[in-house]
């Protein structure tokens, strides 16, 4: 019985942990308000779901050094903290 318990709660440890991940992590809400979640629009702003981590990290890196063109992402990139754009890329990366 004490090996059945403990099984079922690291199970239910790793489905809470996989359900708080799916969240989104703080600062990301704001990225959806010009980045569109669906295929099905037309923008020249692209969609950030799906995309590779590393490409958006780099993206973030270069609007806030100035080495990328942007109207307001470079404003944009510097209010968020190295980690921030880690958590935010991470998420997007895994998003559909």
């Amino acid at each position: 019985m004490g090996r059945t318990l403990a099984a079922a709660i690291g199970l239910a440890s790793i489905a809470a942990a996989t359900v708080a991940s799916a969240e989104p992590p703080a600062g990301a809400a704001s990225c959806s308000g010009c980045h569109p979640a669906s295929t099905r629009v037309t923008s020249p702003v692209p969609r950030l779901a799906g995309r590779d981590q590393a490409a958006i990290v780099k993206a973030m890196q270069d609007f806030r050094s100035g080495q990328r063109a942007a109207t307001v992402m470079d404003r944009i990139a510097k209010g968020f903290t190295d980690e921030e754009v880690q958590a935010i890329a991470a998420w997007y990366a895994t998003q559909k």
